[in-house]
């Protein structure tokens, strides 16, 4: 069997048990998210406190922050076997390092602030994005978001995700902020007359909760960026794990890898 029409497959085995279930996420699996991002967050908050480790997987490792300069990306996945799986629910951990010679933490605040260009600057993930609100002077720090996010593998979906995001600042070299996702919805029928969410009972769990937290240290002629993805998707069908979960997994990381390839880019040009 060829590549793809094995990759059709492993995604009908996916789809199959859902096709008429209820696919809104589990209270238990949505309070193991919130419990878990909390803690990340509360050691991110520790970090963010001192120039030092600031961004935690450079640090003071001198051979980690060469091999960034070189050019490498450093991708890590921070969640074991046993912690993914979460009662009717995965849970995602990504983490992704890299350096833009040349770039400052100026340039990354005016990149990631500025919400209308991410259709050009994601293209194709995000289509559509828009400011519902803004706070904080003359330089918001705080935001509230609406993108349109389109994912393809072998079948393309597409998701109108609300987030939260805080900017904020230790010095004039070290920044961070925290995006949370306030609602994902699927939308039937995207582009055409009859566009609309999908009920609970019509979602197919593709993705239900999505934080994102970056640190930025600008030192050594450049800027040493680290994002953190956290995601919740729903759980694999009992005895399918084998030839699913590779496919499942291998979609975050994807995902944080064209982030931070995008993102990289953009601040080198």
């Amino acid at each position: 069997m060829g590549f793809q029409a094995m990759t059709l497959l492993i995604w009908l085995l996916i789809l199959a048990p859902w096709s008429a279930g209820q696919c809104e996420a589990p209270a238990a699996a949505t309070a193991a998210f919130s419990a878990y991002t909390t803690t990340v967050e509360v050691r991110l908050a520790e970090e963010h406190q001192s120039a030092n480790g600031f961004v935690a997987s450079v640090g003071s490792n001198d051979s980690v922050a060469a091999r960034l300069r070189r050019g490498d990306f450093i991708i890590e996945k921070l969640t074991s076997a046993e912690k993914e799986e979460i009662p009717g629910a995965m849970l995602h951990d990504w983490r992704g390092t890299a350096f833009v010679r040349g770039a400052t933490v100026a340039d990354f605040e005016r990149l990631m602030k500025n919400f209308e260009a991410y259709p050009q600057r994601f293209s194709p993930q995000v289509t559509q994005a828009r400011i519902l609100t803004k706070q904080g002077g003359g330089d918001p720090s705080h935001f509230t978001v609406l993108l349109r996010v389109r994912q393809h593998h072998v079948i393309t979906v597409v998701m109108d995700t609300t987030y939260d995001v805080r900017f904020g600042r230790l010095d004039a070299q070290h920044a961070y902020s925290i995006s949370r996702s306030t609602r994902v919805s699927e939308i039937g029928s995207p582009g055409t007359a009859k566009e609309h969410a999908l009920s609970g009972s019509e979602e197919h769990g593709f993705l239900w909760r999505l934080n994102t937290y970056w640190s930025c240290e600008e030192r050594d002629g450049g800027l040493y960026m680290e994002i953190q993805s956290v995601s919740l998707t729903r759980s694999i069908p009992a005895g399918l794990g084998w030839v699913v979960r590779p496919f499942v997994g291998s979609v975050p990381r994807e995902s944080l890898e064209f982030t931070l390839h995008a993102v990289c880019n953009a601040l080198r040009k």
